[in-house]
C-alpha cells in the first residue's frame, strides 16, 4: 500500500487524519476524557495504559487529532502512515490478552522518510522518488532493520518525516517533496537539519519520539535546535539497512530523537545491534549493556566523574563561543561540579589534535556504491532497483549526473585505505587525550552561537546556508564516537541552549547515565507554544 506524499497539506495531513477518524469508532474504545498529547512520555503512556485510562486506539487518534490542528503550521511530514488504526486495534488486543511487547508497546512515533517502511514511498526528501511531484515512488518491499524493530516492540509508525533532499543539509529542512520545515518554537529560526522534520514532529508533540539520521550533524544540530535528547550512536551499533545513504560506508548513523533521556534510552534498547543485514554492526558484539541503556539511569551518575570543556585544542572555528552562549556554558558547567564532576579546561590542548584533524583526506566519495547496495534491496515492490532504471522510467537525468561514475567498492581504493588509517589515527589520539586527562567524557555545548533565522530568499530559492556553528559534528561523526544532546536552558530570544556529552566509541550507556542525572537536575526543557493551523 502506498503512502500519500503531500501535494496539498491541508488535503492530505487534516484529510487523512479525519478519515482515519471516521474509521477508528470501537465499543472497545471510548475515551473518557479529552487525551493531552502536549509532552506525553513513554512512561506516562504505559502507566495510563495499565491504569484503563485509554486504550491505544485512543491514544493514536488523539495524536491524529494534535497533527490535524497543527501540521500545516510546521509542516514535519511528508507522508501519513494509513495502517496505523489497524497497527493500534492489534496492539489493543495483545494488551487485552495479557501481551506486552515493550515499554513501546502502542506509543506513537514517526521515523525520517529515508527510512524504509514495507509499502510506504521512501522520498529521501527527492521529488524524483516521488509520483506527487514529478518523479517515480520508491516503495521498499521491506522494513529498514530499525523499523523491523521498533514495529516488532509495538511502536505505532503515524508518519514519515520531511528532510531535505538526501539529507543534504545541515541547518534546515526543505525537500523538493514537501518544501520547509518550520521550527516549533519559533517559525523564523532554523529547525536545524537534516532531522529537522523528526525534531519538530517530536517537540511539537505530533509523536512521542523519533528516529533521525545522522552524516555531519543531523540529529545533534536539530536536537540542538528545538531542546530535545538526540542520540548520535556509535558508527555501527544500529543497522542501516533499509536507510537511503549518504555514507553508509564509513560515517552514517541512525539514531533517536526524545524529549526525555529515558525515551532516548529505551529507543536505543530496541534499535541498536548486530543485525545480518549490516555487518558493520557485528563491531558492536559485547559492546551493548546486558540490561540495557536505561540500567545506568540514575541521579548520582555525575558525582565523582571528570569532563574535559571545549578550547582552541579541540578546534578553532566557532571558538570563541557567542558571549551569551558562554556566559550559559559557564553556568552548565557549574551544574556538573555541583553534581560533584570535575572539569578540565580544554584537555585537547597541545595534543596536534586540530592539526591532525586539518591534515585528513578526502572523506572517499562512496554515494554511488552506497546507493547501488542500497536500491538493489528495494525488492520486487519498487518499480526501480538502480539509478538506469529509474532515468528510464522518468526521462530525467539523476541528481544532473552526479552519480554517474561507476560505483566502486570503497574499501578497495586507495582513497578509502587512506581515510581508515587518518581514522584509526584520529581514534588513537582522542583517547589518549581521554586517558592522558583520566576523562569520562566531554562536555560541550552543542552549538558555539544560539541558533540561526530561517533564511528563505525567493530570488535564491535553492540557497541553503549550511552554518549552524555545531562545535562536535564533523569531528565525531568522521571518527565515529558517540554524543547524546540535553537541554539545559534557553537564550533570551527563546531558543534553545542544548549540551552535548560525547564519549569514546561504545559508551552510550555512560553518556546517558550523564545526560539523565543532569537532565533531572536541571529540567530544562520547556514546551512550545504551538500556533495552530489558520
Amino acid at each position: 500500500m502506498k503512502s500519500y506524499p503531500k501535494t496539498s497539506r491541508t488535503v492530505l495531513i487534516i484529510g487523512l487524519c479525519y478519515l482515519l477518524q471516521a474509521c477508528s469508532s470501537s465499543e472497545d474504545s471510548a475515551k473518557q476524557f479529552p487525551i493531552d498529547v502536549m509532552e506525553l512520555t513513554v512512561t506516562d503512556i504505559q502507566n495510563a495504559y495499565s491504569s484503563g485510562h485509554y486504550s491505544v486506539i485512543d491514544l493514536t487518534q488523539a495524536f491524529l487529532d494534535h497533527i490535524a490542528l497543527y501540521e500545516n503550521t510546521y509542516n514535519s511530514f511528508i507522508s501519513m502512515n494509513p495502517n496505523v488504526m489497524d497497527m493500534a486495534s492489534t496492539l489493543d488486543a495483545e494488551r487485552k490478552a495479557g501481551k506486552i511487547r515493550s515499554a513501546l508497546h502502542g506509543v506513537p512515533i514517526v521515523i525520517k522518510d529515508n527510512i524504509d517502511q514495507e509499502g510506504l514511498v521512501t522520498t529521501a526528501g527527492f521529488s524524483g522518488f516521488s509520483a506527487a511531484t514529478g518523479g517515480v515512488d520508491m516503495i521498499p518491499g521491506d522494513d529498514a532493520a530499525v523499523v523491523e524493530r521498533l514495529l516488532e516492540a509495538g511502536a505505532i509508525i503515524l508518519g514519515k518525516t520531511n528532510l531535505p533532499d538526501f539529507a543534504g543539509d545541515g541547518t534546515r529542512t526543505k525537500s523538493s517533496v514537501s518544501g520547509t520545515t518550520l521550527n516549533a518554537y519559533d517559525v523564523t529560526k532554523a529547525p536545524g537539519g537534516s532531522s529537522g522534520g523528526t525534531a519538530t514532529a517530536v517537540n511539537a508533540s505530533f509523536a512521542v519520539l523519533g528516529l533521525g539520521t545522522e552524516t555531519g550533524g543531523s540529529i545533534q544540530n536539530p536536537a540542538g535546535a528545538q531542546a530535545l535528547v538526540g542520540v548520535k550512536p556509535t558508527f555501527g551499533l544500529v543497522p542501516l539497512e533499509g536507510v537511503v545513504p549518504i555514507n553508509a560506508t564509513y560515517i552514517d548513523v541512525v539514531g533517536p530523537l526524545a524529549k526525555t533521556v529515558y525515551d532516548a534510552a529505551i529507543t536505543l534498547d530496541i534499535i541498536a545491534g548486530p543485525s545480518h543485514e549490516d555487518l558493520a554492526t557485528f563491531a558492536s558484539v559485547g559492546k551493548t549493556p546486558p540490561n540495557g541503556y536505561t540500567d545506568g539511569l540514575t541521579q548520582t551518575t555525575l558525582e565523582g566523574k571528570r569532563f574535559g570543556s571545549v578550547g582552541v585544542g579541540w578546534r578553532s572555528q566557532w571558538l570563541p563561543l557567542h558571549p551569551d552562549t558562554e556566559t550559559l556554558y559557564q553556568d552548565a558547567l557549574n551544574v556538573l561540579r555541583m553534581r560533584g564532576a570535575t572539569i578540565v579546561d580544554d584537555p585537547f590542548q597541545d595534543s596536534e589534535f586540530v592539526e591532525l584533524y586539518g591534515s585528513r583526506p578526502r572523506v572517499p566519495s562512496v554515494g554511488p556504491h552506497d546507493m547501488m547496495v542500497y536500491m538493489q534491496g528495494l525488492g520486487d515492490s519498487s518499480p526501480f532497483s538502480n539509478i538506469q532504471e529509474w532515468e528510464e522510467l522518468t526521462g530525467q537525468q539523476f541528481r544532473e549526473g552526479r552519480v554517474q561514475v561507476p560505483p566502486t567498492r570503497p574499501s578497495s581504493t586507495e582513497e578509502g585505505d587512506a581515510f581508515q588509517a587518518w581514522r584509526k589515527q584520529m581514534r588513537s589520539l582522542y583517547r589518549e587525550v581521554l586517558e592522558n586527562s583520566e576523562l569520562d567524557g566531554l562536555f560541550f555545548p552543542q552549538a558555539g552561537a544560539p541558533i540561526r533565522n530561517l533564511i528563505e530568499d525567493p530570488e535564491r530559492p535553492d540557497y541553503s546556508p549550511n552554518n549552524h556553528p555545531e562545535l562536535a559534528s564533523n569531528i565525531i561523526n568522521e571518527i565515529g564516537v558517540p554524543v547524546v544532546t540535553v537541554p539545559f536552558t534557553y537564550y533570551s530570544d527563546g531558543t534553545p541552549f542544548v549540551v552535548v556529552f560525547i564519549g569514546d566509541m561504545w559508551t552510550e550507556k555512560e553518556l546517558l547515565g550523564y545526560a539523565h542525572d543532569f537532565e533531572q537536575t536541571t529540567l530544562g526543557r520547556i514546551p512550545p507554544s504551538l500556533v495552530p493551523t489558520r
